[in-house]
This record gives structure tokens, C-alpha cells and sequence, in this order.
């Protein structure tokens, strides 16, 4: 249990023997007060547009235990300095713990509670696309053994990865983090903190050109995981995909490649898609050979699987638990089919985007039946690749859907395309707003109509599905 003397060890204080509040247990770490309940430590975060000292009292009054600032707050609260090291001789409850940065200490928190549960196996993933569906792929295997943690919706960075490890109890064995990165140097960190012994690839494509400005430069990021690992970890790297094949030669931990590729360790064969029914398709792993059908849409999909399949070989799973957890629903997978108006089907695929996934999306929609429309909405932070990507996923557009509707300033780069290379202009509707969005497709959707939207997470394109649709087949 993380108590309140585990807290000030962590951060460099130290307790007198026999001080009362040392058994106190701080009941969960978290950086919104909204999120409080009795025994909660929040962390006042000093963001951008908004600073977390604003909400401390907020955060006692609905039963905080301590909270860590970084500068004076706007109320008449106990302070213990830590600072400088030295010894707490009392602590009020509740109180206020000042520390030189509250990100950093919420980071060396982690790394603290991280390094006290040594039998919890950290499983990395990093990669321009597919982190998310890999990450809860791999848990979805890795639970049909062990007691198993994730990271959950998108704490893949410098606050929410922190905020996973320190749920780490002694029940644990295994930690399944995705690692997200804007620019080099914070998958490094990110491992420090985490400290994994397996660490995954997925693949390195334009994303986050913005800073990185190079995909050059977005392989030697995404490298710094496979760098980290220990000589008896192990790193699963994508044989397809040659910068992730390159990074072989820059881990010191034992290589699992996979692929389509019959030279990786586990490769797949016999991919069949089966529209909503999911994919089938051929593992293969030194003289085993198995078939299975996985629910994911897409023979995009196939590499997630070979993901998830090599996290549990790697962990000594059985075969059948590989695949119980492989064609286990509850996994929360990241594109699902919904009910839409008028007897349509819409596909939500709004997490996120990038003309890699864009692409990808639009072969599983061009894969089923029906009137195909696609909703592209602005894919963000592609830096030197925005015009470029946006015009790549035009032209695929162009040869898959029968309307396209595109949402946002940049997205018109797809339109611009795919009228350039002849689609009628009647069938190219450009809108600035998801609510414009709405209202097209509220006039236009029929009876078996297959609907794609997509788009990148600052779009919130979740709106437009939320607006027309209900579930009807989930992978969760």
C-alpha cells in the first residue's frame, strides 16, 4: 500500500519512529480534484491553461490527504516543506507537501512505487500507429495468466504514465504501458520511470513532424525504448516495417521479430478479412501452425494480433490462452461498428488519425458492402507531411468511397484531391464543423450505407457517431 510515509520517502523527506500518520494510506494519486474521495493525494499540476494550485481546497474538502504544490496557494492551509531534505517531525491531515516541481515529483513518485514492486513485468509500447489497439490487445492475452495492469485511455505520457504505475499493487504481475512521444528524449524518460523489461514497436511513420520534423527523427524516438531495455528483456520489433527492423541493432535486450515476413519469428499467412466478422488468418512460430479469427476490423489488424500473440509467447503463455485472449470482446479495441440512421452502419474510428491509419481504415471500408461514405476530418501535427499525408489519403479516398464528406480547414486537402483526380463534385461535400457534418449526413444516410468517420483527437469526432449512432458490434 502506498502510505503517507512511503510518499515523503519517495520525495526526500524523512518520518520520526512512531509518528501517527504513518500507516495513513493514501487511497489513489491523481491530478483532477473533481477526482477526489477520502484519502486521495492530488498532485496540483501547473498546465498551460490551467493551474491545479486554483483547486486544492477543492481537493480536501472532498477527502484529500495531501496534496503536492509547487508554489503558495489561495488558502489558509498547513504547508510542510520539502524542498530541501530534511526530517517531517508533523504533518496536519490534511496538508500541503511544497516540493521544488509537482511534475517531477509526481514523476519520482512513480519511479519509486515502480521500483517497489519488482514482480511486475513492464511490457512497453511505442509506434506511430497502433499503440492504443496493441495496448489493449496485449492486456487482453496477458490476463488470461496474470494479473495484469494497463494504462488506460490515453495516459501514455510524462502525467498519465505515472498515474498507471502508481495503481501497482502487490497483486500485479504484469504492466501493460503505451508511451506516447513528441519529441526525443521522453520515451527515455518515460522508460526510467517505468523501467520495462519488454518493449514493443509497432511501427514509425509522419506523425509528430511538428517537432521531430524528420521521420528519421521519429525512428530514433521511438528507439529509445528498445535502448532502454535491460540485456534480459526482450524487444518485439514490426520485420515489416524497416526502420523498426533497424532498431535490432540498437537494443541490448534478445530480438522477437514479427511480421509478414516468413524470416520473423511469428508470422502470418492465409489473412482473410471478414468485413465485420472480423479477420482471419495463419500464426506461425517455428514448427506450430494455427489458424484463428480474430474480431478486429481490417487486415490492418494483422499486425496488432501478431502484437498481442508475441507478448504472450514471449511471456511463456500457452496457445490457448494466446487465442482466448485474442478473440476475448471485452478487449477494448479502438474501431467498432455502431448502428446508424435509417438502417446504415458507421464505422468509429475517431480516436485518432494519420494518413497511415486514414488508408488503412479506408481498405476495411472498401471491404464491405453498401454505399461507402467517408468522413475525413483534419489529421494534426504532421509538420512538412500536412499537405502531402492529406492529399495521399485523397487519392485513396478517391478510389474507395462513393460520397466523402471532410471536416475542417485542412481536411479540404483531401477533397481538393479527390476532385483533382475526377471524383464528381456533387459526391465531395467540405464542411467546417462537426455539426455541419451532422446535419449532411442526417439528410443523406440510407439503408445499407457503411459510414467511416475518422479523424485526429483534437477533431473530436466522437461527437458526429455520438450524434447518429449506437452501438451494434463492439470488439469491447
Amino acid at each position: 500500500m502506498l502510505t503517507v510515509q512511503r510518499v515523503i520517502e519517495a520525495l526526500g523527506g524523512c518520518i520520526p519512529d512512531g509518528a501517527p500518520y504513518l500507516i495513513d494510506v493514501i487511497t489513489e494519486v491523481i491530478t483532477d480534484s473533481r477526482a477526489a474521495k477520502p484519502g486521495s493525494l492530488f498532485v496540483a499540476l501547473c498546465g498551460e491553461k490551467e493551474d491545479g494550485h486554483r483547486y486544492v481546497r477543492q481537493a480536501f474538502a472532498a477527502g484529500a490527504r495531501l496534496a503536492l504544490i509547487e508554489h503558495d496557494v489561495d488558502a489558509d492551509l498547513p504547508v510542510v516543506d520539502l524542498t530541501t531534505p530534511g526530517v517531517v517531525a508533523a504533518l496536519p491531515a490534511p496538508a500541503c507537501l511544497r516540493v521544488p516541481g509537482t511534475l517531477a515529483a509526481l514523476q519520482r513518485l512513480a519511479a519509486y512505487w515502480r521500483a517497489a514492486h519488482p514482480q511486475a513485468r513492464v511490457i512497453g509500447i511505442t509506434g506511430s500507429v497502433g499503440k492504443t489497439t496493441t495496448k489493449e490487445l496485449a492486456w487482453s492475452v496477458l490476463r488470461q495468466r496474470y494479473r495484469t495492469l494497463r494504462s488506460s485511455g490515453n495516459f501514455n505520457n510524462e502525467i498519465g504514465l505515472p498515474l498507471t504505475l502508481l495503481k501497482l499493487d502487490s497483486s500485479y504481475q504484469r504492466v501493460v504501458l503505451e508511451m506516447g512521444t513528441y519529441d526525443l528524449g521522453e520515451i527515455r524518460q518515460l522508460a526510467e520511470i517505468a523501467r520495462p523489461v519488454v518493449g514493443i514497436v509497432t511501427n514509425v511513420g509522419p506523425t509528430h513532424l511538428e517537432r521531430l520534423k524528420t521521420i528519421e527523427r521519429v525512428a530514433q524516438a521511438k528507439a529509445e525504448l528498445v535502448q532502454a531495455l535491460p540485456a534480459d528483456g526482450v524487444a518485439i520489433l514490426n520485420i515489416d516495417d524497416p526502420f523498426v527492423r533497424d532498431m535490432a541493432q540498437l537494443t541490448p535486450a534478445r530480438v522477437f521479430f514479427y511480421g509478414l515476413d516468413a524470416a520473423a519469428d511469428l508470422w502470418a499467412s492465409d489473412i482473410e478479412s471478414k468485413g465485420l466478422e472480423g479477420v482471419r488468418l495463419q500464426l506461425h512460430y517455428g514448427k506450430d501452425a494455427l489458424h484463428v479469427r480474430v474480431p478486429l476490423l481490417g487486415r490492418h489488424s494483422v499486425h496488432t494480433v501478431l502484437r498481442a500473440a508475441a507478448v504472450g509467447l514471449v511471456e511463456e503463455e500457452s496457445w490457448e490462452e494466446i487465442v482466448a485472449g485474442l478473440q476475448d470482446v471485452a478487449a477494448h479495441i479502438r474501431l467498432v461498428a455502431v448502428n446508424g440512421p435509417n438502417g446504415s452502419t458507421i464505422l468509429d474510428d475517431t480516436y485518432n488519425s494519420s494518413p497511415a491509419s486514414a488508408i488503412a481504415a479506408l481498405h476495411l471500408l472498401e471491404e464491405l458492402p453498401g454505399r461507402r461514405i467517408a468522413v475525413l476530418g483534419d489529421m494534426l501535427e504532421l509538420g512538412d507531411e500536412t499537405e502531402p499525408g492529406h492529399r495521399k489519403v485523397g487519392r485513396r479516398a478517391n478510389d474507395v468511397v462513393a460520397v466523402l464528406i471532410t471536416v475542417g480547414p485542412t481536411a479540404r486537402l483531401i477533397a481538393e484531391e479527390a476532385r483533382a483526380l475526377g471524383m464528381d463534385e456533387a459526391r465531395v461535400i467540405s464542411v467546417d464543423t462537426n455539426a455541419q457534418a451532422i446535419d449532411v449526413l442526417t439528410g443523406l444516410v440510407q439503408a445499407g450505407d457503411v459510414v467511416l468517420v475518422k479523424g485526429s483527437r483534437g477533431m473530436k469526432m466522437e461527437e458526429i457517431v455520438s450524434a447518429l449512432g449506437r452501438p451494434v458490434w463492439l470488439t469491447h
